[in-house]
């Protein structure tokens, strides 16, 4: 069952009671999402939050020149939304767009705001989920100043073969900041 891999990801990051499991489950709904599907659209308002429980979703912002610049990939056990959009509720900036039929657990804004105020282990939660966000931002930030683009490359597909084998070189290059045919040429090296 679906709600099973969000179970298990809660238990692996903090203890809840079967009580508190059982009632943050619940204010979770899972949405099929075909390949090629908007989750959201930039400018829409998010109003979820998901867990990603089969598939891939790319994550990206398109610029007023129409470039897609892909901040990142959610894979199977990875958190989606447009987190400005989603707490200040304001149109998104994000686009999240299926890659291959997937599956996503949401929660709304109201559900999540009530679950804050009634279960503190929720708080820890979204806390420890937060962090480990930064943590993989600050590194992608360090990556993209610190490494050539051939660097950056090999570190993706070593550390995600799983999403790499999933993408087409565009889109790895949205994600790497670099032109295709750049990155077909770093292939070829």
């Amino acid at each position: 069952m679906k709600i099973d891999l969000l179970k298990r990801y809660i238990q692996r990051n903090v203890k809840f009671s079967d009580h508190e499991l059982e009632a943050f489950c619940a204010c979770f709904h899972p949405k099929v999402v075909r390949k090629n599907e908007f989750l959201l659209r930039q400018g829409e308002l998010c109003k979820f939050e998901g867990f990603v429980v089969e598939g891939c979703f790319r994550v990206f912002n398109l610029n007023e020149n129409g470039k897609e610049n892909t901040l990142y990939f959610a894979a199977e056990e990875w958190w989606l939304m447009d987190i400005d959009s989603f707490m200040n509720q304001t149109p998104a900036d994000l686009n999240m767009q299926a890659l291959v039929d997937s599956t996503v657990l949401v929660i709304n804004r109201q559900d999540k705001l009530k679950l804050y105020e009634a279960f503190p282990a929720v708080d820890k939660l979204f806390r420890v989920i937060f962090q480990k966000a930064l943590v993989s931002y600050h590194r992608r930030v360090i990556h993209s100043h610190s490494y050539t683009a051939k660097e950056r490359y090999s570190h993706f597909v070593q550390t995600y073969p799983h999403i790499a084998t999933k993408l087409t070189d565009k889109q790895i290059a949205s994600y790497l900041g670099i032109r295709h045919e750049f990155l077909s040429k770093i292939k070829n090296s």
